[in-house]
């Protein structure tokens, strides 16, 4: 039985130079078991081999958007007989939310000690946290479960960064700072398309309770994350936890900049702000005639007549690796 299971995918940003120091690692301990994939369409196949082995965890080694596979076939899958081990995110992707929302940063060796080290001392219970996922059906396949969602423009800038900005081969965080640059020029200056990101798109957001809104949004993020984008710690805006929040700002230049605001001063979601949306809620349906939603790094559309609907599901087990 291993202690501790890795699954690595090999393709992700920056496995192309760790993985081979990984893999040194693994055999200089064989309580870990180690699975790589190509593809993530072989996710649902590394599950259940590594259910076989019967780890006291499981440590991902990609991207958000293998994290995003591995986190719904382990809760969707059935292969542990609905009682996953925790699961630790390693830093090793473009954006990194998720682990970073867990405590895991810089080199993901050094996250994958940390791990080892807390299962070797017999300390992992103290580390395990409990997270609320987002689960995304979009009405074609079974959903997905992620963490963190991106839509509206937020999207548009996100797949602009992908598609424009990466392939420049900057680093990731000044790739990142510039698509915001230039979806910030574009919204103050009512520009979009050609060689900036595209124009914001109608769409109409619903909360089962709290009722919907309907525009054009610069901002949409859906998450069950503490911390998001922009240093935003989205638990401490009206004191509790768990349900997925929900933050939008409309499509103008002064809604940005006050929410630009209220995030600076520490104080985004804790009173009304024109323009800026802050809601909690257990089922939210996302609707447009084309819009673009990102759930951890990957891409899913709502269409008309074909929402989007995300729902919360129970807490399940995480491990923290910040002392």
């Amino acid at each position: 039985m291993a202690s501790v299971a890795l699954l690595s995918n090999p393709r992700s940003t920056g496995n192309r130079a760790l993985l081979p120091r990984v893999r040194e690692y693994c055999a200089a301990h064989p309580d870990i078991f180690h699975y790589e994939v190509e593809d993530v369409d072989q996710i649902g196949e590394a599950i259940r081999t590594i259910a076989m082995v019967g780890p006291r965890i499981v440590a991902i080694n990609g991207g958000d958007g293998t994290v995003q596979a591995a986190l719904t076939e382990l809760y969707s899958g059935g292969h542990f007989g609905g009682s996953p081990p925790p699961v630790a995110v390693l830093p090793n992707g473009k954006t990194n939310l998720i682990a970073l929302d867990l405590g895991a940063e810089g080199d993901p060796l050094k996250a994958l000690e940390r791990v080892v080290e807390l299962v070797e001392s017999g300390r992992l219970d103290e580390h395990v946290i409990e997270r609320q996922l987002i689960s995304l059906d979009g009405g074609d396949t079974r959903p997905v479960l992620g963490m963190f969602l991106g839509g509206a423009y937020l999207a548009d800038v996100m797949l602009y960064c992908r598609n424009r900005i990466y392939p420049l081969g900057l680093p990731n965080g000044v790739s990142h700072v510039l698509a915001a640059i230039l979806g910030l020029f574009a919204i103050i200056f009512g520009l979009g398309g050609g060689r900036l990101p595209p124009k914001p798109q109608p769409m109409t957001v619903s909360l089962v309770r709290q009722g919907e809104f309907k525009g054009k949004f610069s901002l949409l993020i859906v998450t069950t994350l503490e911390k998001l984008l922009l240093n935003i710690r989205t638990s401490e805006s009206h004191g509790t936890n768990g349900n997925m929040k929900l933050l939008a700002t409309d499509s103008n230049v002064g809604a940005v900049f006050r929410m630009l605001g209220a995030t600076w001063r520490g104080t985004l979601g804790q009173k009304p702000l024109q323009g800026v949306h802050f809601q909690q809620g257990d089922e939210i349906r996302i609707e447009g005639e084309r819009s673009n939603v990102i759930l951890d790094g990957e891409i899913y559309q709502a269409k008309h007549g074909k929402p989007i609907i995300l729902t919360s599901t129970q807490p399940v087990p995480f491990l923290r690796l910040a002392a």
